[in-house]
Order: C-alpha cells, then sequence, then structure tokens
C-alpha cells in the first residue's frame, strides 16, 4: 500500500511540477491588459471602431446596470447592440428604454428561432450582422467593465496585430461555499486548457471566454461565424477553436477585476448552469469526465488527506504537491476577488465539481439533451 502511494505521489508532484513549468514559462504570453497604457486622445481617434455584442434573455435583473458599465466605456468611436433574445420578462423594455437615451446603444429583438440553432448563437451571429464596427466585442448581459479597459485592450490588439484577444473575468460570490466550487472550477479549467499558452506562436492552444472575446469581423466572418458553430452550448470555446483554425492570431489575457461578473448566484445555480455544456466542454466524450473524476481525487483531494494520515516520503512528498497547489492558485487569482487560499478548501470543493460534471453528463443523457434559455435541444442535434 505504501509504495502504490509513493507512486501516486510521485506521478503528482512530476505531473503538477510539469504544469507549473509550463506556466511559469508561458506566463511571457500572458496580456497584462490592465497594465498596458491607456491610449491617447490621438491615439483613440484613430483606433478602428468597435461593437459591443450583447446577447440577453430574462436578463432583467442585472441588465440595466451590466448595460450602463458597457455604455460608460471610455472609448470614442463605439457602439453596443444589445439582442433580445426571446425574453419573456422585462428584458426587452429595458433595453428599448436605454436606447432610446443613447445613441450608442442599439436594441435588437430576436422573436423567432430559426431550427439548426442555439438561441444564444443565433443572437451573437445577429448582432454581428449588424454591426458597423471593425472589431467585435462579444460579451454577456450582466458583465460589468472598468470605463478604460476597452481601450487598454484595443490598444494591445493594436501592438501585437491580433485577430482575438479573450480576457479573463474577475469572478465574484456571495458564499464561501461558491467561492471554493469556483476556485476548483478554475483550477480544473486552467490545467486542462492552459490559456496561457494562446499567444504562443508554436502552441495550438485557443481558448474564449464568454465575458470578453474580442474578434476583428473580417476573421470572424471569414472562419464562418456563430453560423459555424450554430449548435454549439460551449460557444465560446468554440469560437475561439475555429479562428485557430482559420489562422487568427489570437492572445490571451488578464485584467485585475476591470472585468466582472457573478458567475452564479448560489450552488445550485452552479449546478444548474454547468449541464448545458459540462459535456460540450469535452466534446461529447463521456469517458473524459467519467476518467477524468478519480484523476481530479487522487491530484488535487489526496494530497490534502495524505498530509493529516500518512508520514515520511509519501507525506513530505504530498506537502510539496500541497505548496505548488497553493502557489499556483495564487498566481491565478492575483488581482482579482477570489481568495488564494481557498483553495486549502479543494478537498470539499472538488468532488462537488466532480458531482456537477457527473449530474449535467447523467442528466443530458436521461432527457436526451439540454435546455438552455428556455429552449430544449437534443443530443443528436448537438453532436
Amino acid at each position: 500500500m505504501e509504495t502504490a502511494l509513493l507512486v501516486v505521489a510521485i506521478l503528482t508532484l512530476t505531473g503538477f511540477a510539469i504544469l507549473a513549468i509550463d506556466m511559469a514559462t508561458g506566463a511571457r504570453f500572458v496580456l497584462l491588459v490592465d497594465h498596458a497604457t491607456r491610449p491617447s486622445g490621438e491615439e483613440l481617434a484613430v483606433y478602428p471602431r468597435v461593437s459591443v455584442i450583447v446577447p440577453a434573455r430574462n436578463e432583467e435583473q442585472h441588465l440595466a446596470t451590466a448595460m450602463r458599465s458597457i455604455l460608460t466605456l471610455d472609448y470614442p468611436d463605439l457602439e453596443v447592440i444589445a439582442i433580445d433574445d426571446r425574453s419573456d420578462d422585462g428584458t426587452g423594455k429595458i433595453l428599448d428604454e436605454l436606447a432610446a437615451a443613447n445613441p450608442r446603444l442599439r436594441a435588437v429583438h430576436v422573436t423567432e428561432l430559426p431550427q439548426g440553432w442555439i438561441g444564444k448563437n443565433y443572437a451573437l451571429y445577429c448582432g454581428a450582422q449588424e454591426a458597423e464596427g471593425e472589431l467585435l466585442l462579444f460579451t454577456d448581459a450582466d458583465v460589468y467593465f472598468e470605463p478604460t479597459v476597452l481601450a487598454r485592450a484595443i490598444s494591445c490588439v493594436q501592438e501585437g496585430e491580433l485577430d482575438h484577444l479573450t480576457i479573463a473575468a474577475d469572478v465574484h460570490t456571495r458564499s464561501l461555499l461558491l467561492e471554493m466550487f469556483v476556485v476548483a472550477f478554475m483550477v480544473s479549467f486552467f490545467g486542462y486548457f492552459r490559456p496561457w499558452r494562446m499567444g504562443d506562436p508554436n502552441s495550438s492552444v485557443a481558448v474564449g471566454i464568454g465575458a470578453f472575446n474580442l474578434v476583428r469581423k473580417q476573421a470572424y466572418f471569414a472562419a464562418g461565424g456563430h453560423r459555424s458553430i450554430a449548435m454549439r452550448p460551449d460557444d465560446d470555446l468554440r469560437l475561439a477553436l475555429l479562428l485557430r483554425d482559420h489562422g487568427s492570431k489570437q492572445g490571451f489575457g488578464v485584467a485585475g477585476g476591470m472585468v466582472s461578473v457573478e458567475w452564479y448566484p448560489d450552488l445550485r445555480a452552479a449546478f444548474h448552469g454547468l449541464e448545458k455544456n459540462s459535456l460540450a466542454a469535452v466534446n461529447f466524450k463521456p469517458w473524459m469526465l467519467l476518467g477524468g473524476a478519480p484523476v481530479q481525487m487522487l491530484t488535487m483531494c489526496w494530497p490534502f488527506v495524505a498530509l493529516l494520515i500518512t508520514s515520511g516520503p509519501v507525506l513530505w512528498l504530498n506537502a510539496a504537491i500541497v505548496i505548488l497547489l497553493l502557489v499556483g492558485q495564487m498566481v491565478l487569482l492575483q488581482g482579482g476577488s477570489l481568495r488564494w487560499w481557498s483553495a486549502v478548501l479543494l478537498p470539499v470543493a472538488v468532488p462537488l465539481l466532480i458531482f456537477a460534471y457527473l449530474r449535467a453528463m447523467f442528466l443530458t443523457y436521461v432527457r436526451g439533451g439540454i435546455g438552455w434559455r428556455g429552449t430544449f435541444y437534443s443530443l443528436k442535434e448537438l453532436r
């Protein structure tokens, strides 16, 4: 038994060490948008027009505040296109009132969903077709922006001659339980997708984050836009892969809280939200979720438990693993509102995350598909 535990510890430590080296060497490709110099008025005067595209379905709770944060972005040549995606609450009325008061905002109302489309993807595609900007910023109706972040992001795009820039949003939570769940999700997400390699010309990594996906319109339509991923619930990730496959130059950035969102209000909502894309994120390969569950338990939960019940080399190797996990999380979360030390609660949070993934997979197969934004999509359509 001790030999087996020793082997597991060595393999886990080796894996995390390789990941840590990869993160450290890839850090030079991460764009520090919050540190980018805000362009002067003269520079902004010649910067390209930007169209911010915001799909909204039944978002009346956060919509007005989020839209005002977009409309106060300190970028002169800006238009905002908000798409009311078949809402049955006050979303459409709020958008019309805001549009009447601000000439930079246009409200578009989608009343019917064509066959072969997921609602959000169709809304985004409609917005892109309406857009006049050279650059398209796809975002969500519950995201908040610091006024200078867009100008700083455009500066990074112009300097790097990028076709696509995605920025990791700062996630706000209402409880410690939800916070540790989000931290576990981020450890899993970053470890799996390795977004710090996105700007590496020798890497094939491509990541998209729905809160901030900035794309050149020419590159977007050349790749087919959301029409090419019409039935993908993981639209942000698939858009990044689509652009990569069509030769777009891409970058990943962090903004130190300048882009923020409340991911979900509580753990129950997080479980429900992950139903739509957990299986899609692994390209509808259930064995990846089933196989990933014990791997996550062994690598992110067991080392903490091992500190309490093992001794000798096994103890010290697992102590090194825990230190790597905590330091890595400290690096990932710096500048944001999530507290790095909540990674100490991974032994509790990771099982919850695994349960959420496996629950989503089970329900998808039992129901024969997913329900999202008021519409049911069958597995046959999604695959």
